[in-house]
């Protein structure tokens, strides 16, 4: 004796579709929680100040003609400031943190030190992507700030 085929009914749609949209909606509300709960905070505690003053910091930045790269080697992170000649830059004062673009659990504040030709702080990271914000002030007094990606290889 052949079984009759079940047929699909009302029901058994909506509840498919229930479930399909049930899942996306979770899905979505576990992303924006844990976006929210990772977000590092605010940039500037003024945005109107602060985009009133962009263009003449940004000018100021771009006269000094400073290049900046980070690499990872030996367990030290290497930050080279070079000028528009390519010589090395000794600034005033440096400061950065080394942390990951999504939270700030992992945020460090090494110590460079010059070595001659770069600033080197000895700062053992995991494989992946890390920025380095780092602000630093040119022998006018000028501030150079920039957040600097460092991709980490393991």
């Amino acid at each position: 004796m052949a079984k009759e085929p079940r047929k699909i009914t009302g029901w058994h749609v909506f509840a498919i579709f229930a479930l399909a949209f049930g899942v996306i909606i979770g899905v979505n509300l576990v992303l924006a929680f844990s976006a929210v709960k990772t977000f590092p905070g605010l940039e500037v505690k003024n945005s109107y100040v602060a985009s009133q003053e962009f263009d003449l910091r940004k000018a100021a930045q771009e006269a000094l003609g400073w290049k900046v790269r980070a690499d990872h080697r030996d367990g030290e992170v290497v930050l080279s400031i070079t000028d528009e000649a390519g010589a090395p830059v000794i600034v005033g004062d440096l400061h950065a943190v080394v942390g990951r673009a999504t939270h700030v659990r992992e945020d460090v504040e090494p110590q460079f030190a010059f070595d001659g030709t770069a600033y080197v702080a000895p700062l053992e990271l995991g494989a992946g992507n890390w920025n380095i914000r780092m602000t630093a002030l040119g022998s006018d007094g000028t501030e150079f700030s920039q957040r600097v990606i460092l991709h980490v290889k393991r």
